[in-house]
């Protein structure tokens, strides 16, 4: 056997899903950057991938030419995987080595990143490959076919029958059609539109208007338009879980398995808290800042997590330990349209009130733009979800796995108050503790909400903390 040469034309590079960290096994390939027939520059992005968490782009390792794109935007790439093919007269190095069909070693237990900064972790998981449709004029090469990993499980046909072209794949998902339950005709047994119209009775009206109908050449007939009549919108419709939500709904199963959860809530008045927080918005230090409820809010609970570390803890379960944590990384619940990320501020125990605002509108930022790095999301120790900002008085949220307490800010409105026996229009709010009953009885719960309503009724005994 012959290693490839440098100058050899088929010396093709496969680029696998590399491990993207927090172990995390798959990702959700949301488009390319490049197309076959391009020529890709070292470190130059070649994807951008969605996980659970974060936006990835991704850096080609290797210089050269592309050969053959193996997914297609929207679809779940398990890490480890093959993304894309690349012919290179660079010679193979350990981190993207070369894989020709003389060479192809065979499939190894463990998978191997090959992006600097991402280790091997876990085994490796087989995918069904859907080679790109190919640039005018270029021919599609097999002298260097990678060697398709087995599917397991005696899953062969069925993962056989799966490829589909992209027209296919694309009506199929209209129609609500599992694409492993039909028949192929087309090249190597791969699904085509025809196949997916026939997996359907004809009698089916999303059948009948997704196919099209004699009509002349020169006129568009809308579907339906000959019989007049107007067909009613589906009745069902399934989205797929990827992304963020796979991860939240992961995350809040295993909070509600493991975790038992008790709540309490206080109802408090913060007038004087949003005095305050208007005579700060004229001071120099928060020029240019948008300072919040929020950061009052947060600030509060630091100092409360500080009379009360119980609540900045964890439950070892492997130990049965209580481990408690000495610094505060604040997680901020941020609503986004990929779903809910808790991006977490780093040791916000030390940060002032004006560095802390900073932060807090930073990251809410860089997630709502889907731009958190992986370091933002990790390592929380105790969470604020703020509901108000909906207009709801309050919610009782899920415990975070790995934390011990989570705080609901409810929305702060003007609200009748007893005031020294006087009634009174008050800016009012509801603050809601959801704990875990393991590690956190009802009397600490109670007295940490107690201390944090006090610095909000009274901010300027918080300001003397700072």
């Amino acid at each position: 056997m012959t290693e490839p040469r440098a100058d050899d034309p088929n010396h093709v590079l496969e680029f696998r899903l590399p491990d993207l960290g927090e172990g995390l096994t798959d990702a959700e390939l949301q488009s390319w950057s490049v197309a076959v027939g391009d020529t890709v520059e070292l470190n130059q992005t070649i994807a951008e991938v969605e996980t659970a968490k974060a936006v990835v782009a991704l850096p080609s390792p290797f210089a050269g030419t592309v050969v053959e794109l193996l997914a297609e935007p929207g679809e779940t790439v398990p890490v480890g995987a093959p993304l894309i093919r690349v012919r290179t007269s660079a010679p193979a190095t350990p981190e993207a080595p070369a894989v020709t069909a003389e060479s192809a070693p065979p499939p190894a237990p463990e998978r191997t990143s090959v992006l600097v900064g991402y280790g091997p972790e876990g085994e490796a998981v087989s995918r069904r490959r859907r080679p790109a449709e190919p640039a005018d004029g270029a021919q599609q090469q097999t002298g260097s076919e990678a060697v398709s990993a087995p599917v397991p499980n005696g899953k062969q046909a069925t993962a056989a029958r799966a490829a589909a072209t992209p027209a296919a794949r694309k009506l199929a998902k209209e129609l609500g059609i599992d694409l492993w339950y039909v028949a192929g005709s087309g090249p190597q047994g791969a699904v085509t539109v025809d196949d997916v119209r026939s997996a359907v009775p004809v009698s089916s009206p999303r059948v009948r208007a997704a196919t099209p109908a004699a009509a002349p050449a020169t006129t568009e007939t809308p579907a339906g338009a000959e019989s007049g009549v107007v067909r009613p919108p589906a009745r069902e419709e399934r989205t797929p879980i990827s992304g963020v939500r796979k991860r939240t709904a992961a995350a809040m199963v295993a909070s509600a398995r493991t975790i038992p959860q008790a709540g309490a809530s206080i109802t408090v008045d913060c007038t004087a808290t949003m005095e305050l927080l208007d005579h700060l918005r004229t001071t120099a230090p928060f020029t240019g800042l948008t300072l919040t409820p929020l950061a009052l809010v947060a600030k509060s609970v630091l100092a409360a997590l500080a009379e009360f570390p119980g609540l900045n803890a964890y439950w070892d379960e492997a130990n049965q330990e209580i481990v408690t944590k000495h610094y505060v990384n604040l997680g901020i619940a941020v609503a986004t349209d990929r779903g809910l990320l808790v991006p977490n501020i780093k040791d916000a125990h030390a940060l002032s009130l004006r560095d802390l605002c900073r932060e807090i509108g930073w990251l809410v930022d860089v997630a709502r733009a889907g731009n958190a790095a992986p370091t933002d999301l990790r390592g929380g120790t105790f969470t604020i979800s703020n509901v108000g900002v909906f207009g709801v008085d309050a919610g009782m949220p899920l415990v975070n796995p790995g934390e011990a307490a989570i705080l609901c800010l409810g929305a702060i409105s003007k609200r009748p108050w007893v005031v020294r026996d006087e009634l009174a229009i008050r800016w009012v709010t509801t603050l809601t503790l959801s704990f875990d009953h393991r590690m956190i009885d009802g009397e600490q719960a109670a007295k940490f909400l107690a201390t944090t309503a006090g610095l909000l009724e009274d901010p300027l005994t918080l300001l003397s903390r700072l």
